[in-house]
Order: structure tokens, then sequence, then C-alpha cells
């Protein structure tokens, strides 16, 4: 389940990306198909071991085209082991909640980006995540758990202050956003609770299958409720004479086929 919508962010092979907090890895993976030179980085020593073991295990499989290359690493957002202007892309997908600095977080992401390079940034929507706290003290006040609520124009904000340039936002998984609220009335830890089993079961037929008629109704209702909301932005390009770092200077293999997708002159849209 994907939160990144590839059709809005585009991904050539032999991109640079950098998955931050990439959790169990799901965006990481998907971009290691697309060809991409993928860096998933998270604190949690277990999830980057398990993302390790599927890195490997999609090499065997040949999920991965030729040049595409994979690490998992752990690492801290705040203090990123990675030269200026390392990646051509970033993702960092439900962390900012999560982060108390998180001016520091963009500031370093804003710094391991090459000038052109783009992100994607979600988090949790701000109505379906007020209904969760309401519902729930358990939802939020665990060791790691969210610590803030992100409105759309604060979240911008914040990316704009950093140096980036919003392009386009949308918001993703309302199907999510019940599932969550049942959680929270029945209990975050309950999954055995009858109306917590049947609406997992829904979402995992959603996700297997991807039937016609869930695709349509969350589509309708991601503008209302959906559960995240995602902003993609660019970090501007430098005059030619201070274009940055090359690849080689970044310590990175180089790219072995085609050109960054960062080149295609994305729009800047300040979608609200």
């Amino acid at each position: 389940m994907l939160t990144v919508d590839f059709t809005r962010f585009p991904l050539a092979a032999g991109d640079r990306v950098l998955d931050l907090g990439c959790g169990a890895g799901r965006h990481a993976f998907e971009c290691y198909r697309r060809g991409a030179q993928v860096v998933a980085l998270d604190r949690n020593g277990e999830e980057i071991r398990e993302v390790a073991k599927w890195f490997a295990a999609m090499k065997e499989a040949g999920e991965a085209p030729q040049g595409a290359t994979a690490t998992a690493m752990e690492g801290d957002a705040l203090q990123l082991p990675f030269p200026d202007g390392s990646f051509d892309v970033v993702i960092v997908s439900e962390v900012m909640e999560h982060i108390p600095d998180d001016k520091g977080l963009l500031a370093e992401v804003v710094r391991v980006l090459r000038p052109g390079g783009r992100i994607a940034v979600t988090v949790p929507r701000y109505g379906p995540e007020k209904v969760c706290w309401a519902l729930s003290d358990a939802y939020h006040e665990v060791e790691g758990g969210h610590i803030r609520i992100y409105k759309a124009g604060e979240l911008l904000g914040r990316i704009r202050e950093a140096g980036l340039k919003p392009y386009g936002t949308h918001h993703a998984h309302a199907l999510h956003a019940p599932y969550w609220w049942l959680k929270c009335a029945f209990g975050v830890d309950n999954d055995k609770v009858l109306p917590v089993r049947a609406y997992h079961k829904l979402l995992v037929w959603d996700i297997m299958k991807k039937p016609a008629v869930t695709r349509v109704t969350e589509q309708l209702l991601n503008p209302v409720v959906g559960k995240s909301f995602v902003v993609y932005a660019t970090k501007p390009r430098l005059p030619a004479a201070d274009a940055g770092l090359s690849v080689a200077e970044a310590g990175l293999p180089a790219a072995e086929t085609g050109p960054s997708a960062a080149d295609a002159n994305l729009p800047a849209v300040d979608a609200k």
C-alpha cells in the first residue's frame, strides 16, 4: 500500500533515492522495482534488518532491473550520514508527526537533496487524525507515537521555510480512516473485536484484489476523509556555477540508465 503516487512523483531508473524513516520499506521496495539506487534508513534496527532481507529476496527473485541497488541502514534523521546533495529524490512518509524537531529534519533533507531534486512528504491528515486522538489517548500517548497533528497550511509552510517549492498535494487512504477510528474506539491493541476484524479483512481484500468498486470509492472519498496528506516539492536549482556535487563527489555509484526524472521541470502548482 503506497501513499506516494508515482504518477505525480516520477522516478527514473538510476535515480538516487533516500527513503527516510522507511519503516517496513513499502516505498523503498517500489523504488527498487523501478530501477532506482535506494537507501532505506530508519532508527528501528529490527525493521531495517527485515527490509534488508526483503531487498535480498527481491534481488534473488529478479524483481529489480539491472543497475538498481538497495541498501538498508540504521540512522538518525537529524544527523544523516551522507554528503550534501547525495540524492535526487527523498521520501519522508509518515515520519514528521513523530519528530520533535521537524524543522531540523527538513533541514537535513534539504542538505542531502541535490538542487533540482524532489521530495515527497506524507503525514496523517488533520481531520481524521483529530478523531483518532479524541477517541483514544493510547493512540498517540506512546513512546515514539504521534506528537502533533499538521494542518495542510502548516505543513506547506514548514516545507517552504526549509527552502523547498511545493508543486502538488493530494489525500490518500480514505478507506483506512474508519479502520483506525474503530481501533481507537475499541482499543488500539484490541484486534479481536468483530468490527475491527471484519474491517481489516475488507482492507486486506482491497489491497490484494484491487477491485474497481473500492478503488473508485476511495478516489471519491479521499478529498473528504483521506487518512494521509501528501505534499510534493522540489529543491530550487542553483546557478550553473554552483550546481553542487557530482555523483562521484557524493560518494555514490553513477546511474547506469537515463537522466534523472527531476530534470522533467515539473510545474510549480501551489495546491491547497
